[in-house]
């Protein structure tokens, strides 16, 4: 039988597709965790929870098991092999569950690994339920549990870095298990910050001087140093974190690795700064997350509980990532134009006077020079609208 499709909608093919992707997700997903449990088990119900990955993410009801198993479950299946030369999403997600799922539970800050298979490229995880996200915290109308997500986000940070901080052989290995590169992904980072002098001066008419760019420089090197590594999932944003009852707990690690966490701890001062639709956190509220993520990780990194060596290292992260994130978006930003301009480019302003009062506190005088400049030519583009704006918890 010959089935007609050429007057089918594109919205009718979509959700073809979609219900296609969802019936392999959940088939990878019964064939693994019978092969994992040595019998038949049975999945139904399936929800597609519209992962934004390459995965396709179901949560499905576990219909017949002999198995004490959860009564929901969570797939994700990577449909797609490896693009040739890239890091394989699939590999650095699984091999990061399976580094917590080793961890004691009260260590560990994601969902427990239940069942993988790199001839399928799924993995079965424990089902969290629909518990909100720090996003949903951030754009309701309550400052007082945004404050306490916010904080507990802090924590887990800190408790993910200190229990994960040994284990790079580890992750390493079970990487090279499941086929994926073992590369540094540090090491391109002094190359990027070469490049940001040559936009700042093209496109903003700023010149860097030589000592603030030797600064940058040293600190992109040291990003590479084996001293403050740990787990991170890379990706930070808000809706990447449920909110639990336990703490708040990290999802998608589709680009997990082991790195400083110098750059982690960034995201203390330039919150979710690699969000595009990152927004402005009240005054006091970085300075208490950064005081509770250190409380976690200071028995591992004793150095840390000195404030001057602490503000050094939030210092180095806080340069690095806003050098990074400024040659990532710079040249997309269409400064001539005079309508208001989204948060993405007012997030610029921001935080690149937050680097400047920084670097003033820390007597670093030629970069809060160099930082004010830049703030200064950006917001001069960018009009009277160049403030960014709080999240909705906060207005």
């Amino acid at each position: 039988m010959t089935v007609d499709t050429s007057s089918a909608d594109d919205s009718t093919v979509g959700a073809g597709a979609e219900t296609l992707a969802v019936a392999a997700a959940v088939a990878a997903g019964e064939s693994v965790l019978s092969r994992r449990f040595g019998s038949a088990i049975t999945l139904v119900a399936p929800e597609d929870l519209a992962g934004s990955g390459p995965a396709t993410v179901v949560r499905a009801r576990v219909a017949s098991s002999p198995f004490a198993l959860p009564r929901t479950l969570v797939i994700k299946h990577y449909p797609d092999p490896p693009e040739p030369g890239r890091p394989d999403p699939f590999a650095q997600e699984a091999v990061s569950y399976q580094l917590f799922t080793a961890l004691a539970p009260e260590d560990r800050m994601c969902p427990e690994l239940l069942a993988h298979d790199g001839r399928y490229r799924v993995l079965v995880i424990e089902d969290l339920g629909g518990v909100p996200t720090l996003h949903d915290k951030l754009h309701a109308r309550d400052a007082r549990g945004a404050e306490r997500a916010l904080l507990s986000w802090a924590r887990s940070l800190g408790r993910l870095h200190a229990s994960t901080a040994s284990r790079e052989p580890d992750f390493n290995a079970l990487l090279r298990r499941l086929g994926g590169p073992v590369k540094n992904e540090d090491a391109p980072l002094p190359a990027v910050c070469a490049q940001l002098p040559g936009l700042l001066e093209e496109l903003l008419d700023v010149e860097t001087p030589e000592p603030v760019q030797r600064r940058v420089m040293e600190v992109a090197e040291r990003a590479g140093a084996p001293s403050y590594r740990a787990f991170s999932p890379v990706d930070l944003s808000p809706d990447n974190n449920l909110v639990t009852s336990g703490g708040v707990r990290f999802l998608d690690f589709e680009r997990g690795r082991v790195r400083s966490t110098l750059m982690d701890a960034a995201y203390l001062r330039l919150p979710f700064a690699s969000n595009a639709d990152a927004l402005a956190l009240p005054p006091g509220m970085s300075e208490a997350m950064i005081a509770a993520w250190r409380a976690e990780v200071v028995s591992v990194w004793p150095g840390l509980a000195d404030e001057e060596a602490l503000a050094e290292h939030l210092m180095d992260g806080q340069l690095l990532l806003l050098w990074i994130i400024t040659w990532e978006i710079l040249p997309e930003l269409d400064l001539d134009r005079h309508a208001t301009p989204i948060s993405r480019e007012a997030a610029l302003v921001t935080w690149w006077r937050e680097l400047a009062k920084h670097s003033l506190r820390a007597r670093l005088t030629d970069i809060s020079e160099h930082a004010t400049r830049v703030a200064a030519a950006l917001g001069a583009r960018l009009g009277p609208h160049a403030d960014l704006a709080f999240y909705p918890a906060f207005r």
